[in-house]
């Protein structure tokens, strides 16, 4: 069955954003480990490939974190 363009949607009424579904929500809880900073100091991993910016650890730890908006 062909998808049909209706004003941005697809014609079972969802939009067509072009991301994939995100690997965490909120409120779980990951243990990650910090592979590198950002200029302004936060500890970067990835999660499924989605990057997540930790408050104040350094590179190098393992901390567990708790997904936040």
């Amino acid at each position: 069955m062909a998808e049909e363009n209706f004003g941005g949607r697809r014609e079972d009424g969802f939009r067509r954003s072009g991301f994939l579904p995100k690997p965490v929500k909120i409120g779980q809880e990951h243990e990650v480990d910090i592979k590198e900073t950002s200029q302004r100091g936060e500890g970067i991993d990835r999660i499924e490939s989605l990057v997540v910016f930790v408050r104040k650890p350094k590179a190098g730890d393992n901390v567990r974190i708790r997904i936040t908006p």
